[in-house]
C-alpha cells in the first residue's frame, strides 16, 4: 500500500482523536472560608463548545493524600475522551491534605465547606452545568473516596451519587498517618472527632435511596479491610451498593484501570434529557 496513503490514514485518525478529546481548565476558585484562592482542574466534553445551549452533569473527582488538584489529569489523561464519552463535565478541586474535611481543631482547612459551599455554586455560574442534585456525582481515590463519600452523605442535597476508590473509609485504625492528628487532634483523645469523621459512621445517617453508591477497592491495598467492612455495613443496613473488589493494590495502575467504571456507574444514573 502507497506510503503516502498510509500516513494520511494516520494523520486523519490522530486529527479525529484531537477533535473529540475535551478540554482542558485550570481555574482559580476563591475561598472566602479560608482566605485564599483554591486551584481546580476542569474537563469539559468537546461537544461543550459546539452545542452552545446544552448543560451537562458534573462529576467532582476527587485526589489523595499528597496529591494535588493536577494529579487525575496528569496521571490519567484519558479522561478527557472519558468526558466525551459519557457526556460529562470533570471537576478535581486541590484538597491540600485536608480529607476534605472542615477541621474541628485546625480553622485553617475548611474543605467541606469549600467544596460544597464555595466550589459547586462556582461551577454552577461558570459553567453549563445542570445545576440539581440529580445530575451530580462525586468520587474519588484514597483519600478522595474518603472524602467524596463523606460530603455526599453529609450533603444528600447536593449530590445524587457517590463513589470511592480505594477510599480511607475509617480514619481510626491509622492515628499516626497523613497528618490525620492535625486535622482530628490525637486519637486517644478525640476520639468523637475520629468517630464522627469517618465515613463507616457518618453513613448512620443514610437510607436505601438516598445516594447511588459504587465502593472499590484492590484486594492488596492496606484500605481493603476498611472498605469490606464497610460493605458488610452496608448490607446489614439494607443500604443498596455497588461493590467491587479485584486484584489490586493502591496504586494508579489500579485507579486509572478502574476510573471508567465509575463513570459509566454514574452516566446511567443521571437521568435522561427529555
Amino acid at each position: 500500500m502507497n506510503k503516502r496513503f498510509l500516513l494520511s490514514i494516520a494523520c486523519f485518525l490522530l486529527i479525529n482523536l484531537s477533535v473529540r478529546a475535551g478540554r482542558v481548565d485550570t481555574i482559580q476558585v476563591e475561598s472566602k472560608a479560608m482566605h485564599k484562592a483554591i486551584k481546580c482542574v476542569v474537563i469539559t466534553p468537546d461537544r461543550y463548545s459546539t452545542a452552545a445551549s446544552e448543560r451537562f452533569p458534573v462529576v467532582y473527582l476527587l485526589h489523595g493524600y499528597s496529591g494535588n488538584h493536577s494529579d487525575w489529569i496528569r496521571k490519567a489523561p484519558e479522561l478527557t475522551s472519558y468526558a466525551d464519552r459519557y457526556g460529562v463535565i470533570i471537576a478535581c478541586p486541590d484538597g491540600q491534605n485536608s480529607w476534605y474535611l472542615d477541621s474541628p481543631v485546625n480553622p485553617a482547612k475548611r474543605f467541606e465547606t469549600f467544596v460544597t459551599g464555595e466550589l459547586l455554586p462556582y461551577m454552577d455560574a461558570n459553567y453549563r452545568t445542570q445545576a440539581d442534585r440529580q445530575h451530580r456525582a462525586i468520587t474519588g481515590l484514597s483519600m478522595g473516596g474518603h472524602g467524596a463519600l463523606y460530603l455526599a452523605v453529609r450533603h444528600r442535597d447536593l449530590f445524587g451519587q457517590a463513589g470511592s476508590l480505594s477510599g480511607g473509609v475509617d480514619l481510626r485504625p491509622f492515628p499516626n498517618n497523613w497528618d490525620l492528628k492535625n486535622l482530628l487532634g490525637e486519637e486517644a483523645t478525640n476520639q468523637s472527632n475520629w468517630d464522627t469523621h469517618s465515613v463507616i459512621n457518618v453513613i448512620d445517617s443514610l437510607q436505601n435511596g438516598d445516594l447511588r453508591l459504587m465502593v472499590e477497592c484492590g484486594t492488596a491495598d492496606f484500605f481493603y479491610e476498611v472498605n469490606r467492612n464497610l460493605h458488610q455495613k452496608l448490607l446489614q443496613r439494607a443500604i443498596a451498593h455497588d461493590y467491587i473488589e479485584r486484584p489490586g493494590a493502591h496504586t494508579w495502575d489500579y485507579w486509572r484501570g478502574n476510573i471508567e467504571y465509575q463513570l459509566l456507574f454514574f452516566r446511567k444514573g443521571f437521568p435522561e434529557e427529555k
